[in-house]
């Protein structure tokens, strides 16, 4: 089987006895970084020495088949640098692959910067989406950034300290100057840092210099008033696009603030016409 392990984002403390377990008996480890695995084993006193593969961005295409394969007859661990492994780090492509041979993929659950930046952001909770990366290319960003203006679940982005700045700005001309944001700098770590306050705030703040790992956490857009002919609209709009009825109407009625049921109803009484 292929065994997806999360490892600590930052503070050792956080290796579940789970994690551990595996490890101090994994005969194969697919390594985003070997070199940053041999120093975890090193650090959690683990003195198993698996066969370590790497498994990274760059050669993830043409090994993960190869992978897959072996993982038929062998138990295969695979890490990432931090976090748990095809959340913005390889592992997608292995486990795509894994399920197409009908070789069983289960993961060893762990920390996460995504969910642990959201639950301390002061955002909403109950409705998100992770956008992972913003493009490095300050026109593509724009462009991405616009994409999502309108979406009404609170977002996630990481973001290199470097271009935080930048994109904070970004984020300010794309969405508005009214957003809250939460800026989560080195989650776990001795210098965990959780800045709040609007685009034009935080951007003064990040030009001064910031340095570690960098989440974001972006309000929703609020909803928008639509007359019910205009949400009608946008959900026949949806549907011929290959949407379910159901499932454009929950979407309409979260960014429009109307009611999904009667969007539905709506839907199906135009049809009978």
């Amino acid at each position: 089987m292929i065994i997806l392990a999360a490892t600590p984002i930052g503070n050792l403390g956080d290796a579940s006895r789970r994690l551990i377990e595996v490890l101090e008996n994994a005969e194969i480890v697919a390594a985003e970084d070997t070199r940053t695995t041999q120093r975890l084993l090193q650090a959690l006193k683990i003195e198993n020495r698996p066969r370590l593969i790497a498994l990274h961005d760059h050669n993830e295409k043409h090994k993960a088949a190869e992978l897959a394969a072996l993982a038929v007859d062998e138990d295969i661990v695979v890490v990432s640098d931090a976090g748990m492994p095809a959340v913005s780090d390889p592992g997608y492509g292995l486990v795509a692959a894994a399920v197409e041979l009908g070789v069983t993929v289960t993961a060893i659950p762990g920390p996460s910067a995504v969910i642990m930046a959201l639950a301390i952001s002061g955002l909403p909770t109950d409705r998100f989406t992770f956008e992972g990366f913003l493009p490095r290319k300050p026109g593509e960003r724009r462009s991405a950034l616009r994409a999502v203006a309108a979406e009404p679940r609170t977002m996630i982005f990481f973001e290199s300290p470097s271009r935080l700045a930048s994109a904070l700005a970004d984020m300010g001309a794309a969405f508005g100057d009214e957003r809250r944001i939460a800026v989560c700098r080195e989650l776990t770590k001795f210098y965990e840092e959780v800045r709040r306050g609007t685009a034009s705030e935080l951007v003064e703040w990040a030009e001064a210099g910031v340095k570690g790992e960098i989440v974001i956490v972006v309000e929703g857009a609020a909803p928008i008033a639509a007359s019910a002919e205009d949400a009608g609209a946008q959900v026949q709009a949806l549907v011929e696009r290959g949407m379910r009825l159901k499932d454009a109407c929950a979407e309409v009625a979260a960014a429009t603030g109307l009611s999904s049921r009667d969007l539905y109803q709506q839907a199906l009484a135009s049809r009978k016409r």
